[in-house]
């Protein structure tokens, strides 16, 4: 089986060094760049499987890097996880509407990161291999998008259209962090306005429903929800 192939994007010698040395030792296979320049030659040279990508970049910055390869077709299908500075709250919201999977303050755990490497790829592999269309099954949660149906222990939670919307995209992707407005593009509901304010009531509201299962949806303070892993 092939080593899967991991590119380091940071500016700082030590930290891509102390990367590299981690995640060789765990048997991915590690490029690395110092600059954005670099990160997009590479990226596009070598098609690594994910990216750990700095934001606070020389030149051609961690934000701008997300948006041209997830603009370009040969790359847009690349997780990348953020390393940001504490107080980057708000390029962490920016990052992940442009299409990054995750994000991971500085300073950091290795093993933390790894960690967090491991579900993003992960959960990329799934995303590949499962349809738009498949059945989600959580515990005691069944979530059926093409009867636009969710079972909690065999019964029918009676949802909105909207609420569905936000269980079935959060539920899809558990782990990876959405902003508001991520969830508004992504349901566009028909039975209510939403907007970014909008969903927080719709949370609100479909936790209710689930009842214990609306634990499985997280608040990740500051910048949107989450659907536990």
């Amino acid at each position: 089986m092939a080593k899967e192939k991991i590119l380091v994007v940071d500016d700082e010698e030590d930290i891509l060094e102390l990367l590299r040395f981690n995640f060789t030792r765990e048997g991915y296979e590690v490029f690395m760049a110092g600059s954005g320049e670099k990160a997009l030659q590479i990226a596009r040279g070598k098609s690594p499987d994910l990216i750990v990508l700095d934001l606070m970049l020389p030149g051609i910055d961690g934000l701008d890097v997300t948006r041209y390869l997830k603009n370009d077709e040969k790359t847009s299908h690349i997780p990348i996880v953020m390393l940001t500075a504490k107080g980057e709250e708000a390029d962490v919201v920016t990052g992940l509407e442009l299409g990054a999977d995750d994000y991971i303050a500085k300073p950091f755990s290795p093993r933390v990161l790894i960690a967090r490497v491991r579900a993003a790829l992960r959960r990329n592999s799934v995303r590949e291999k499962a349809g738009d269309d498949s059945v989600i099954r959580i515990h005691d949660l069944v979530i059926h998008p093409g009867r636009h149906e969710a079972l909690l222990k065999g019964v029918p939670v009676e949802l909105t259209f909207t609420e569905f919307g936000i269980l079935n995209y959060l539920a899809r992707r558990p782990g990876w962090v959405f902003t508001r407005s991520q969830i508004v593009d992504a349901v566009k509901g028909e039975d209510y306005p939403v907007t970014d304010r909008s969903v927080d009531v719709q949370v609100v509201g479909l936790r209710k429903k689930l009842g214990s299962a609306g634990n499985y949806i997280e608040t990740v303070r500051g910048v949107g929800y989450r659907f536990r892993e």
